[in-house]
């Protein structure tokens, strides 16, 4: 089993910045590729990125092209999110996620998840 622990989540302005972070323990996850997704109060839960843990590469949703970067720390057995250029409507709970299936964009294509993390973004 993996177990995922999200922290960094928080309220900032618009146009402010984030880092979101995902501790990673359990099984030994080199085969594992990690996601961040997000849901907002009345949508559905929605992809942001994902990263292979042992190759790097990397897939990004396009309304997050150019402002998220998601990173990993093999050394911390850590994921990142970096958010910058934020907005509004980037206000979500944002959920760190695991699956053995690569670089998936699907929810139900991730088996496991932490207990997410709360990002609002004023205006």
């Amino acid at each position: 089993q993996v177990q995922l622990v999200e922290s960094g989540g928080g309220l900032v302005q618009a146009g402010g910045s984030l880092r979101l972070s995902c501790a990673v323990s359990g099984r030994t996850f080199s085969r594992y590729t990690m996601g961040w997704f997000r849901q907002a109060p009345g949508k559905e839960r929605e992809f942001v990125a994902s990263i292979a843990w042992s190759g790097g590469s990397i897939y990004y949703a396009d309304s997050v092209k150019g402002r998220f970067t998601i990173s990993r720390d093999i050394a911390k057995n850590t994921v990142y999110l970096q958010m910058n250029s934020l907005k509004p409507e980037d206000t979500a709970l944002y959920y760190c996620a695991a699956t053995l299936y690569g670089l998936r964009s699907r929810p139900n294509d991730y088996g496991w998840w932490g207990q997410g993390t709360q990002v609002t973004v004023s205006s």
